[in-house]
């Protein structure tokens, strides 16, 4: 039987959409999830192939330390509006403390300290006082929120010190994403799309400079570029990556909720799970 022209474009449309789905990756990152004691997401995405894969990858997760991400983009935004400089200097104040074990914690009342390390603090350290410092001086979460909305993240918000964000919060702490939108956001750095070209690339350098680097990244060859933002509460541990290999080019995002294993060992089941992941993801691209 002769399809018509409309009806025979629809159907190629389809089959190609259908080919973008890795079917067998997401069968096997299926099997080692099962069976996980919390609620799970992955969204991975294979840049050379322009393949996915998805577990409850548009699920709504607590985001932990992986907003520091977003809190990046709204200084980047700054600096490229020239409201702030990546090197202006600034004076800590013993009302910004945090509590906790973070560096910037530890500064006397009235040290000086650049913007480029408190960048580097809150990406490569994950320290919150200086992210919660930054959030500020980008223009509070509210302002990040907008830019995250122009880019077309619907999800992907800052719920902490946010006006009307309050709700958010206590359900899901600090931030808010999916596994998809992570990895949206990370693509558009990679591909120079958020701000603009050399704040994309400024951003990318500050990401692949983490200091934890024991579960998603220790399954990766040490010569490969990688960058990475991880996040974990008690309940909660996540990861987002791009790695740049000479056979592959990918970026995928693990979340977890929920979970029962709540421990700071090793050995937590979601840190275990990430780590199965990573080795599974890089093994499988190469």
């Amino acid at each position: 039987m002769r399809i018509p022209g409309l009806l025979c474009c629809l159907f190629l449309l389809s089959s190609a959409s259908a080919q973008r789905t890795d079917k067998r990756l997401e069968r096997e990152i299926a099997s080692l999830l099962s069976g996980f004691h919390g609620d799970i997401g992955v969204y991975v995405h294979d840049l050379k192939k322009n393949k996915i894969a998805a577990i409850n990858a548009d699920t709504v997760f607590p985001t932990a330390s992986m907003v520091k991400v977003q809190i990046l983009t709204g200084i980047m935004r700054k600096i490229e509006d020239s409201a702030l400089q990546y090197h202006q200097v600034f004076t800590y104040k013993d009302s910004l403390l945090y509590e906790g074990v973070d560096i910037l914690g530890s500064f006397k009342n009235n040290e000086k300290i650049e913007l480029s390390k408190l960048m580097m603090l809150m990406l490569t350290m994950s320290d919150n006082t200086a992210s919660l410092w930054l959030q500020t001086l980008a223009g509070t979460g509210t302002r990040i929120n907008e830019l995250m909305d122009g880019l077309g993240l619907k999800y992907t918000r800052v719920n902490s010190r946010t006006p009307g964000r309050e709700a958010n919060r206590n359900m899901y702490g600090w931030g808010q994403t999916t596994p998809k939108e992570m990895v949206m956001l990370l693509e558009k750095i990679v591909k120079k799309e958020v701000i603009s070209p050399a704040a994309s690339e400024k951003m990318l350098r500050l990401l692949g400079r983490n200091y934890w680097d024991e579960e998603a990244i220790s399954q990766i060859p040490s010569d490969v570029f990688i960058a990475s933002k991880s996040g974990a509460v008690n309940a909660t541990r996540d990861e987002v990556l791009f790695v740049n290999g000479k056979k592959c080019s990918y970026i995928f995002c693990i979340c977890t909720k929920n979970n029962k294993d709540t421990s700071w060992e090793s050995t937590n089941e979601a840190w275990e799970l990430t780590r199965k992941l990573s080795k599974l993801l890089w093994n499988y691209y190469n």
